[in-house]
């Protein structure tokens, strides 16, 4: 079926080139840091992790796309969601790929990444988590590419396929515990000291994720004869609108918490992050745009009117994504080495390089999505009687 993925008209050809520039401006910047070292990042001994680690992060949620679709299609029969199951796997695919590469690009010398796995230390949570993001990378790839070949061949997918299928549920909720577990694992950690770090990390995921994946249903329906089906857009969204409603419920419990114990060590990462602390104020415009942006969307998403109007949909989609992408980034990671535990204020900003490694990887990521899901609308073009597609 890779032969799919080579078809294509002068628009599709035309994108997939600018990917591969893309790509090729991040290597080059990759090849820097290998010669110079981290040293051209903005990382420093007092912020080791920045947009790298950041992007992983929010990434592992954005792969929540799958499961969101796979459990009420596959569990609960819900038929509606026959056409976004196998497009929410090889999503999660191409965001799974990407949190592998912000790590190995994250490690400076990438030959150590195999230290991870020739080496191993159960004690260790990175460990688990290097083993669950790559579990979930095969199960998705290895599910999605059996369903699709069944589906082109006018077939039951295999029965061997069906575990498979049920423990990438279970697996998906796995990632993103066990990536919250090794922020709130760190003691010396105010900000991420705090046992809803799981489940602001699975409501986030759960909100963000499917809003992604409505903004490609929408895409695909624009650019190709693909439809998902108003309904399962529909469906999409109120499962958006609870995900997103949680997250911002867990916020607001942490704030109440923070603030109403008043421990200074604790109050000061949020300080710095809305309000600033003792003249460090760069991230204050970004932390409250994310916090308007997922509030307008909470809005508008709440309003049957407005969430079922697609325009303000994707609008809303967009900014959740946007709003999610800052505040799980950025605001996640740098508010929480940011005062350090000697209560020292030490500014992050990532470099030029930095910048153009994580658009190189995000170019991979999206040239994966691509091929994969041209090769799914090739075989359902295939297969459906025209005028059905």
């Amino acid at each position: 079926m890779i032969e799919l993925a080579l078809k294509g008209g002068k628009a599709y050809w035309c994108w997939v080139a600018a990917l591969v520039g893309i790509i090729a401006g991040g290597m080059a910047a990759f090849i820097w840091q290998l010669q110079f070292g981290l040293g051209i990042t903005g990382l420093g001994r007092d912020i080791s992790w920045g947009l790298y680690i950041a992007q992983l992060t929010f990434l592992v949620g954005v792969a929540a796309s799958a499961v969101m679709v796979v459990l009420p299609y596959y569990l609960h029969n819900y038929k509606e969601f026959g056409k976004l199951t196998i497009i929410g796997e090889f999503t999660a695919v191409a965001a799974v790929t990407m949190c592998g590469l912000f790590l190995f690009v994250d490690i400076g010398q990438p030959m150590r990444a195999m230290n991870v796995f020739l080496h191993p230390s159960p004690h260790s949570i990175v460990f688990w988590d290097s083993i669950v993001l790559i579990g979930y990378l095969l199960l998705n790839l290895v599910v999605g590419w059996h369903v699709i070949e069944a589906e082109r061949n006018g077939a039951k997918p295999p029965s061997r396929v069906y575990p498979l299928i049920y423990l990438s549920i279970p697996w998906a909720f796995a990632i993103h515990t066990v990536t919250a577990f090794v922020y709130c694992g760190m003691p010396g950690r105010g900000f991420w000291l705090t046992a809803i770090m799981a489940p602001r990390f699975l409501a986030s995921a759960f909100s963000a994720g499917p809003a992604f994946l409505v903004i490609v249903c929408l895409l695909l329906r624009a650019t190709t004869d693909f439809d998902p089906g108003r309904n399962a857009i529909q469906a999409l969204a109120k499962i958006i609108t609870y995900g997103l409603l949680a997250n911002l419920f867990f916020l607001g419990c942490e704030v109440f918490v923070v603030f109403y114990s008043g421990l200074p060590d604790h109050m000061d990462h949020f300080r710095y992050l809305y309000f600033g602390l003792d003249g460090h104020a760069h991230l204050v415009p970004w932390m409250r745009s994310a916090l308007f942006l997922l509030v307008g969307s909470a809005v508008l998403l709440i309003i049957p009117a407005t969430r079922t109007n697609e325009t303000l949909l994707a609008l809303s989609c967009g900014a959740l994504f946007i709003g999610t992408w800052i505040d799980k980034g950025i605001g996640l990671v740098t508010g929480g080495f940011v005062p350090t535990p000697l209560h020292q204020l030490v500014d992050y900003w990532p470099t030029v390089p930095e910048m153009m490694v994580c658009l190189g990887i995000f170019g991979i990521g999206l040239l994966i999505l691509t091929l994969l899901l041209k090769i799914v609308i090739s075989v359902r073009k295939e297969q459906m009687p025209a005028g059905r597609f």
